[in-house]
């Protein structure tokens, strides 16, 4: 996992409400390898017709939107079910953090445990920078993990919360197994005597 303290980059918005796990990453795709060309099944069916061409009206499709790095979204963001894809396929295409007013419990839960940061802001905030991101040529926003800060295409600053424990794993790169083995050398002299202590288990 890689460490993520401040983000400057291109934004993009998502006005749909709702957008469940199954838009984001459709089940049908669960099945593949995370390999190259993982990106191409986010959006998948919102992006592209049944003959694989785009669709122009998705954001995502258009100029000013391709190369966005951070997500504004609108309310329930990621519901639906459970499935880690959504949240591997929004990684592979390049975004580093999903701003919305509320989001699917699960899918904030697989953000956080792979470093993809899930902002939340009041609804009117998140409105308003959907709507600068859709009037502006080139909208780039920034994202500070260390101050907790959203900086809107406009300049003006927005804070955000995160509790400190996911914030200390997403600043310092750590998924689970990284946390674990921050207590290695503890787990090492634990088992080594609890091996000498109780010899007559192994």
């Amino acid at each position: 996992m890689k460490p993520f303290t401040t983000l400057t980059a291109p934004a993009v918005a998502i006005e749909l409400l709702n957008v469940n796990t199954d838009q984001i990453f459709p089940a049908r795709f669960i099945k593949k390898p995370r390999a190259p060309g993982y990106a191409g099944y986010l959006f998948h069916d919102l992006r592209f017709r049944d003959d694989g061409t785009e669709r122009p009206d998705f954001p995502l499709n258009q100029t000013a939107y391709r190369a966005a790095r951070i997500l504004v979204g609108n309310s329930n963001f990621g519901c639906g079910s459970s499935r880690e894809g959504a949240v591997y396929a929004l990684q592979d295409y390049g975004f580093g953090a999903v701003i919305a007013p509320s989001f699917g419990d699960i899918f904030s839960a697989n953000c956080l445990k792979n470093g993809l940061l899930p902002i939340v802001l009041p609804d009117a905030a998140v409105a308003q920078l959907r709507q600068q991101i859709m009037e502006s040529a080139a909208p780039t926003m920034t994202v500070d993990l260390t101050k907790q800060t959203v900086i809107a295409p406009d300049g003006r600053q927005q804070s955000f919360d995160i509790e400190p424990f996911h914030k200390y794993c997403i600043l310092n790169g750590l998924n689970e197994i990284d946390l674990t083995l921050e207590r290695e050398a503890e787990i090492s002299a634990f088992e080594q005597q609890y091996h000498e202590e109780f010899k007559w288990l192994f």
